[in-house]
């Protein structure tokens, strides 16, 4: 039993890094759910303090995920149409249009055109309506590093016990 335990710790913890790049799979979630089963092993000890700590980061990175690109189109001088197109962006993502359901090229297509449309009709200029897509295109690049980051530190940590 404790072989298939690790085994599915260690698919949990694989599926979580995949899934902080490709949309539709909670990458850290399902990477704090491999954390989680690894230690109902004997070779993994974890600790209350540590599934809590790691869990409310899981979960933080998660909902950052989404605030990301909007904070980012802000920083990129945008104005609120730009932020609330990014924010809309994010939400037709979610559902992929068109490009299949939550399809990684949707995940970075509509933030960036929402904003880049919805500062366009702030400012009826393309240069800032471009730099604040840009701003959501970089958020959402910086909320998938966290993803990965987070993803790749479980694994390290449950292999680090097991050692």
């Amino acid at each position: 039993m404790d072989i298939f335990l690790i085994i599915m710790a260690f698919v949990c913890l694989l599926v979580g890094i995949v899934g902080s790049i490709v949309p539709g799979l909670p990458g850290p979630p399902i990477s704090w759910v491999g954390l989680l089963v690894a230690g109902f092993t004997p070779w993994v000890a974890n600790t209350p303090a540590l599934l809590i700590v790691t869990a409310a980061v899981a979960i933080f990175i998660t909902v950052m995920d989404y605030v990301i690109p909007s904070l980012t189109t802000k920083r990129f001088g945008g104005s609120k149409y730009g932020i609330w197109g990014c924010n809309i962006g994010l939400v037709v993502s979610i559902f992929g249009l068109p490009f299949g359901p939550t399809g990684l090229l949707g995940m970075v297509f509509w933030p960036f055109i929402g904003a880049l449309i919805g500062e366009f009709i702030k400012q009826q200029d393309f240069q800032p309506a471009l730099k604040a897509g840009f701003g959501a295109f970089v958020g959402f690049l910086t909320g998938t590093l966290l993803k990965v980051v987070y993803c790749i530190a479980i694994l390290i940590v449950v292999i680090a016990a097991m050692v």
